[in-house]
């Protein structure tokens, strides 16, 4: 079992930045995949970033490519998001979600998940 707590979002203008942090207990956080979605009003959740249990492999959506990066200290069992140049488009509640083993865009396939952190982008 895993439980995940998300953090820093906030209300930004165009162009500035956030670093999204989510903290998760448990002594297995470094077996796990960790994922960051994203969930606008009226639209599914969307895949934004993953990175390996290791650190080693990352994985990014193209709308975010080159602007956002996913980054994780497994000694604080966490987990960020470093989100740069942001756009009105990013605005969303971001989740970040955590699954065994093996990476995977789908948030079906994600098996635990962080209450959810509000980002605002005003142009």
């Amino acid at each position: 079992q895993v439980q995940l707590a998300d953090s820093g979002g906030g209300l930004v203008q165009a162009g500035d930045s956030l670093r999204l942090s989510c903290t998760a207990s448990g002594r297995t956080f470094g077996s796990y995949v960790m994922g960051w979605f994203r969930q606008a009003p009226g639209k599914e959740r969307q895949f934004v970033a993953a990175i390996g249990w290791s650190g080693g492999s990352t994985y990014y959506a193209d709308s975010v490519k080159g602007r956002f990066t996913i980054s994780r200290d497994n000694a604080k069992n966490t987990v960020y998001l470093q989100m740069n140049s942001l756009i009105p488009e990013d605005t969303a509640v971001y989740y970040c979600a955590a699954r065994p083993h093996y990476y995977s865009d789908h948030w079906r396939n994600y098996d635990y998940w962080g209450q959810g952190t509000q980002v605002t982008v005003s142009s």
